[in-house]
């Protein structure tokens, strides 16, 4: 995996050339998350069907650079645009962005329109206010219940020893870094800028997960939305569902690729 200075960050980079006309940018989540969740489910097949396929370790993630500052919307966009710069593609991307790096999708779209073909967000809904504060109480008690040191071992108890130590690595990263106030800060998005996102989106969700709600919300004010519902699902659609998740990416791709587009 090379690594790149992104944005004056130590950046942690895989590139898998599939010889193709269209390139994905795989954003993952925040957290826990690292690259390696698209590397474990959907990028090594989305290459094989020959599409170009970016992922990368966001700041203060897997293997990429850890400030002590800088985890606002707007540092992360930065981040992905001066990686698209440096890679001087000559077309548009497709954006796919599980849990953050969906809202992350989202918020580039927005300010950078020619530069996305389309978007896929897993579980992900854009910076909004009503996003910033759902996102403040989801932190907030993160941040508490990593504090207490009989957390680790409920997790371990009720999930595995691996994701304990992936806990612990969040605690870590959060503890050392201003990532948790960073975040909901921004800049947010208008329910204006949302609608005025016209790249064809597909919103991937579980009827469980953090926009049970009102799953079709979101969709509704897109103008060229799509929604896909995986019944009785969480949060943790891409893990669970990564097969079905993969056919409905290279659908999307095949209805919204340049060629067609």
């Amino acid at each position: 995996m090379p690594t790149m200075t992104v944005n004056g960050l130590r950046t942690n980079v895989q590139l898998v050339a599939g010889g193709g006309t269209e390139t994905v940018v795989f954003l993952h989540g925040m957290g826990t998350d690292s690259l390696a969740s698209f590397y474990l489910t959907l990028a090594p097949p989305i290459a094989a069907a020959g599409i170009d396929v970016i992922s990368y370790d966001l700041r203060g993630h897997g293997r990429t650079e850890r400030p002590e500052r800088g985890y606002t919307i707007g540092d992360f966009v930065a981040d992905l645009d001066d990686l698209l710069r440096q890679l001087d593609l000559d077309r548009p991307v497709h954006l796919v962005g599980n849990s953050f790096g969906g809202t992350l999708a989202y918020s580039y779209a927005a300010a950078n329109p020619a530069r996305v073909r389309s978007i896929v967000c897993i579980e992900s809904e854009p910076a909004t206010a009503l996003w910033a504060d759902k996102m403040t109480r989801i932190l907030d008690h993160t941040v508490r219940f990593l504090q207490v040191e009989e957390s680790f071992a409920w997790i371990e108890a009720n999930y595995s020893a691996h994701h304990r130590r992936l806990a612990r690595m969040a605690a870590e990263r959060i503890s050392s870094t201003t990532m948790a106030e960073d975040v909901p800060r921004g800049p947010l998005l208008t329910a204006e800028q949302v609608a005025a996102i016209d790249c064809p989106v597909l919103s991937i969700l579980g009827s469980h997960g953090y926009q049970s709600d009102d799953l079709e919300a979101l969709t509704s004010l897109l103008p060229r939305g799509e929604l896909h519902v995986f019944e009785g699902q969480g949060h943790s659609v891409l893990v669970e569902q990564h097969r079905e998740v993969r056919e409905l990416l290279l659908d999307w791709i095949a209805r919204h690729g340049g060629a067609r587009g």
